[in-house]
């Protein structure tokens, strides 16, 4: 169906250029001139005739190449390349290059290959746009000569070797379980850190309320030595202390005695013995009525 009305419209004379393309009139097999889109009046009998269509529009190349970093590590760069016929140069455009795919490749392969051996794998990676900037220019100023305007290039991928990146996955894994290694330490550290100055706070107070539970026991004591020894005539403080601690000794002994756990505990028993244990508190409660008085 379409064959047929451009057969028609040759036959008549007219030759119609769809949008975004433009054709390429010659006479007598000479360049003659652009044809911009339309329908135009094209007498084959003098020789006009048009030779082909050229497109405007925006077309995109992909291209892959293999080559090497600085530390011999063996890469594909992929580079995409999006460009297009200008109209002010369709005739270069046409008829200057067969082949522009076959050109643009042969220059991305030039610049790449001379671009990603100077650096090392990971500087590749962070200098993409560098080597994106470096095709873009050397493709401007080669392909403009023959019609073509580069719009855009860039390095959509660098795909290294697959043992090389499981190599490198590998090296960043390690990196990052030594600083999560590094992390718990220190949480761990500052763990125990807290907990010994938990301690010591509860070691000092609880030295605090041993302190003042002998104090209070202390003073309880003396007052009632005081107070039995003026209530209770012709009685010294040491009978009253020895009345007291002769109390303890026995409420001590009941109190063992009555305990539910199976504990076996060795006193020494008898009125020497309870001399002896009277004594010592004895000294101890007069050293701590010195302590106080100091």
């Amino acid at each position: 169906m379409g064959k047929l009305p451009a057969a028609i419209g040759r036959f008549f004379c007219f030759v119609q250029v769809n949008q975004s393309t433009v054709g390429i009139k010659e006479r007598f097999g000479k360049f003659e001139e652009v044809l911009n889109p339309g329908c135009h009046f094209m007498p084959w009998i003098i020789g006009n005739r048009v030779t082909g269509q050229l497109t405007l529009r925006l077309r995109q190349l992909d291209v892959r190449c293999e080559t090497k970093t600085k530390d011999n590590v063996f890469v594909t760069v992929v580079a995409s390349i999006q460009y297009r016929a200008m109209e002010d140069k369709a005739s270069d455009a046409y008829y200057k290059l067969s082949n522009p795919k076959a050109q643009i490749q042969s220059y991305v392969f030039d610049v790449i290959r001379a671009s990603v051996p100077k650096l090392e794998l990971d500087d590749a990676f962070e200098q993409k746009n560098e080597i994106a900037k470096a095709v873009e220019e050397e493709l401007e100023k080669a392909m403009s000569a023959y019609g073509y305007e580069i719009v855009q290039t860039l390095i959509v991928d660098i795909e290294p070797d697959e043992k090389v990146k499981r190599a490198m996955n590998e090296i960043n894994a390690a990196a990052r379980l030594r600083v999560a290694a590094n992390e718990k330490a220190e949480a761990e550290k500052i763990i125990q850190i807290k907990r010994a100055e938990g301690e010591a706070e509860a070691k000092y107070l609880s030295g605090l309320g041993i302190a003042r539970q002998r104090q209070a026991i202390v003073d309880g004591l003396r007052d009632s030595v005081l107070g039995f020894s003026g209530n209770v005539p012709g009685t010294s403080a040491k009978d009253v202390m020895d009345l007291v601690l002769l109390t303890q000794y026995f409420d001590t002994m009941k109190e063992i005695g009555a305990a539910s756990k199976s504990s076996a505990v060795f006193l020494p028993h008898g009125p020497g013995a309870v001399a002896d244990i009277a004594s010592q508190i004895r000294d101890g409660f007069l050293q701590a009525s010195t302590q106080q008085a100091k």
